[in-house]
Parts: structure tokens; sequence; C-alpha cells
């Protein structure tokens, strides 16, 4: 009888004007190749954050997978930075 779990991102999806990245974990456990159970974990990732004095920052992707981090870079462009910091600071009122 063997008992594995794996853990895979299964749907990361780009959302919206600012390109919001929707990231889907799915947790399998299997007993001898049969799937026993699966459950999902979502997470999502805008493109950075405002201070206090609205300096910006870029969201660090470093810990995330090779995928998600492409995707990033592909979306996440110079102009989505400056739209998403407009809103950011619009948003503070």
């Amino acid at each position: 009888m063997a008992i594995t779990k794996t853990i895979a991102e299964d749907k990361i999806e780009v959302v919206g004007d600012y390109k919001l990245l929707q990231i889907r974990t799915a947790t399998i456990i299997k007993e001898d190749g049969t799937e026993l159970t699966r459950s999902f974990h979502r997470k999502g990732l805008d493109p950075g954050s405002i201070d206090g004095s609205n300096n910006y920052t870029q969201r660090d992707v470093s810990a995330e997978s090779a995928e998600v981090k492409g995707i990033a870079a592909a979306v996440w462009t110079s102009t989505v930075h400056d739209a998403w910091k407009a809103k950011l600071i619009a948003d503070k009122g």
C-alpha cells in the first residue's frame, strides 16, 4: 500500500486590466495510483504596492514557480505597473 501526496499548480489565470495573477494549487492524495482526495488552495498576486509616501515597489515573485515568474514578467509591463500605481494612489483618496 503506497500513499503519495502531490502538490501542483494546476491553474494560473491573468485577470483584469491590471493583469492580476490567480494561482490555484491542487493537493492530490493517492493510494496505489488511485486518487483518494483532491483539495485546492488559491492565492492572488498583484503587480506591486505603495507605501505611505506613494513610493511604488514591484511585487517580488522570486519565491514563485518558474511558470508564475515567466507569466508575471510577460504581463506586468511598465504600462501595467504605472496604471496599477495610479489606481493604488487614487484608492487612497
